[in-house]
């Protein structure tokens, strides 16, 4: 980075920058997602061959079967692919999912629900909390996509430039709790129930009858929103506002606030939503509630669990179809079908990707080396002696480094779940469990990560306060975030261990819990 002087000598690369262009370089060598899983579709096949014919396998442990390779390089292994081709697509758990909950979200996002919350929480926050509620608006945003790096970010500079204060590290602010506390919320998302269902594929390599639920993890990640939150606003205010000084541009300008329209709409949502919370108290709270199992009057294994994606659709839609009709954003019903529409648009790319992601986590099933790999790298795992906290600490870098190189989570989680998530269950480790410990890692280099596809968009909103900021500037300024995030979130998740609290409604840490 040039001193403000403008001195034009050359620059001599310092050992962060050459390590950022061996990322940049090793990163857009990758080839895309989609592409990637269908090379790897077609090695798991070429693989499979090969393991069937050096006489590899292993023993099962939950059924003490041997487990040998199938390979699929034979007519019956071509036949199983042409038939098994549509099914494995529209059988992706994730795929429903998804589909279902973005179609609620998209209503709230598109009647402009969730960025009137987002302003009304940062406007309303006291001059002393003012970074606290945008790092906290900015992981809260999480459930609605990708409005927080497009609004919440750039809002946050502008509001921090009308106080006085130097735009970059609202910005930063902002940023580090958008991407870099991802997974954390107080509220479920599409990421939840995505993850879930790639955990739960995963799982049945082990388990055929396994099933994740998508609030497997609400009570870490609930619990993660306000450390997250916390840190980074310590953060922002002690070590990254006074490593960027004082503002000496011209204040940005005042804020808009809430129109009247507005606010009536963020009144009707506050009505439908208290009414849906009464309806939903009324089915779960009562020993007979009709959200309960109506045979054992259970929580953790009735309708009201099972349906969470079904109640994320039903919430995000009257939601945001309140706040529409309030603030007259909706006016017919072709507004709403308009944002639902809107938001399945964005999801063309996800569907070729879940195509592929789909073939390649079914063959690597098939051919058993999903279970026979597991078993190894298991038997490896328990041989080093390793406990429970090291090797999770372990997982949660090996997630951390993959993220710089591969932005998706899906994508990754995909990768890696049909590996770690068997192995990790042959060791007594819930998926669940699992499943958490990489949602941390995939978190915290989100903001040092060139990979991460809004990264561009990040530079260019610096830019408007800094002419040359570039990758070097924001992972400058982000780092101290990441590493804070990484020592904070994974300390919390030993915490969590040492005192055996379960991640999630009936996801308990060891498989004799669930």
């Amino acid at each position: 980075m040039t001193a403000s002087g403008g001195s034009t000598a050359p620059v001599r690369p310092t050992l962060l920058t050459r390590g950022l262009a061996i990322i940049e370089r090793g990163g857009n060598a990758l080839p895309h997602p989609a592409t990637l899983f269908a090379m790897m579709a077609g090695l798991v096949i070429v693989v499979s061959d090969i393991a069937a014919r050096s006489g590899l396998q292993a023993v099962h442990p939950g059924t003490g079967k041997l487990v040998q390779p199938v390979s699929l390089l034979t007519i019956d292994g071509l036949h199983r692919i042409l038939t098994g081709m549509v099914s494995n697509f529209t059988g992706f758990a994730p795929l429903g999912t998804v589909l279902v909950a973005m179609l609620g979200i998209a209503v709230a996002e598109g009647s402009g629900l969730i960025g009137a919350a987002l302003r009304l929480i940062v406007l309303s926050a006291p001059a002393p909390l003012l970074t606290f509620a945008i790092v906290f608006a900015g992981v809260m945003s999480n459930t609605g996509g990708e409005v927080g790096y497009v609004l919440l970010v750039p809002l946050a500079a502008v509001i921090f430039a009308a106080v006085g204060r130097h735009p970059l590290a609202g910005l930063a602010a902002a940023f580090a709790g958008v991407s870099g506390g991802y997974s954390a919320n107080l509220l479920l998302g599409t990421v939840d129930p995505l993850l879930a269902g790639l955990s739960e594929e995963a799982a049945r390599l082990v388990d055929p009858a396994y099933i994740v639920n998508p609030a497997c993890n609400y009570y870490f990640m609930a619990t993660s929103t306000f450390f997250i939150a916390a840190t980074g606003t310590l953060l922002t205010e002690y070590l990254v506002e006074p490593r960027l000084g004082p503002w000496s541009g011209a204040r940005g300008g005042e804020i808009a606030s809430l129109s009247a329209a507005e606010k009536r709409g963020l009144w009707f949502a506050l009505g439908a939503a208290l009414l849906i919370a009464a309806i939903l108290l009324r089915g779960t709270v009562p020993e007979d509630g009709f959200l309960r199992n109506p045979q054992t009057g259970e929580l953790l294994r009735s309708p009201f669990m099972s349906g969470i994606v079904s109640l994320i659709f039903i919430i995000g839609a009257i939601v945001g179809l309140a706040y529409g009709v309030g603030a007259r954003t909706i006016k017919s019903d072709s507004d709403v079908v308009k944002a639902m529409g809107k938001a399945m648009e964005t999801l063309g790319v996800y569907l070729v990707l879940v195509f592929f992601a789909a073939q390649f986590v079914a063959y690597f099933g098939w051919t058993n080396l999903g279970i026979i790999t597991a078993v190894k790298g298991a038997e490896l795992l328990r041989a080093s002696g390793l406990g429970t906290i090291p090797l999770i600490v372990a997982f949660i870098m090996v997630s951390a480094t993959i993220n710089l190189f591969m932005g998706s989570a899906s994508a990754k989680w995909a990768i890696m779940a049909p590996v770690f998530v068997p192995m990790f269950m042959l060791l007594g480790y819930t998926p669940e469990f699992t499943q958490a410990a990489y949602r941390v890692g995939d978190s915290i280099t989100n903001i040092v990560s060139p990979m991460m596809s809004y990264f561009a968009l990040i530079v260019a909103f610096m830019q408007r306060y800094k002419e040359d900021a570039g990758i070097g500037t924001i992972v400058a300024t982000m780092l101290p975030y990441s590493v804070a995030f990484f020592i904070v979130w994974t300390l919390l998740l030993i915490g969590w261990i040492l005192v055996g609290l379960p991640v999630g409604p009936g996801a308990g840490l060891y498989l004799a819990e669930g």
